[in-house]
């Protein structure tokens, strides 16, 4: 084998640097009291994994993550009596469920990428 096919071979189900940062991203924002700033990395993580055919193990990932984090957002955002913030209106076990989809997406990033490897 060339380099160049194995250099291929080898990248073909690596995710993108800005998809594995706003993975982090996510979880982090929560936990830190940032909610509404988390919306940016959540869009990326779901665009660059649908947009990357190479990502297809990656969606339903995404798609998950990004469900996790709608679902406060919109009750959030029809609710009668709102908070000045989404994270002093979220519920404690929606930024659970929201941190533990977002950092099992994160590794699955990981394991992804050095599964390639071998």
């Amino acid at each position: 084998m060339s380099t160049q096919t194995l250099d291929r071979e080898t990248t073909v189900r690596r995710a993108p640097r800005s998809v594995i940062i706003s993975a982090w991203a996510v979880p982090i924002m929560i936990v830190g009291q940032f909610a509404m700033i988390a919306i940016v990395p959540v869009a990326l993580v779901l665009i660059g994994t649908l947009r990357d055919a190479r990502l297809k193990a990656l969606r339903w990932g995404a798609i998950a993550l990004t469900a996790a984090y709608a679902t406060p957002l919109a009750l959030w955002a029809i609710g009668p009596e709102r908070a000045q913030s989404l994270s002093k209106d979220m519920h404690p076990v929606f930024a659970a469920i929201i941190v533990a989809v977002g950092v099992a997406f994160a590794v699955a990033c990981h394991v992804l990428r050095r599964k390639s490897r071998k």
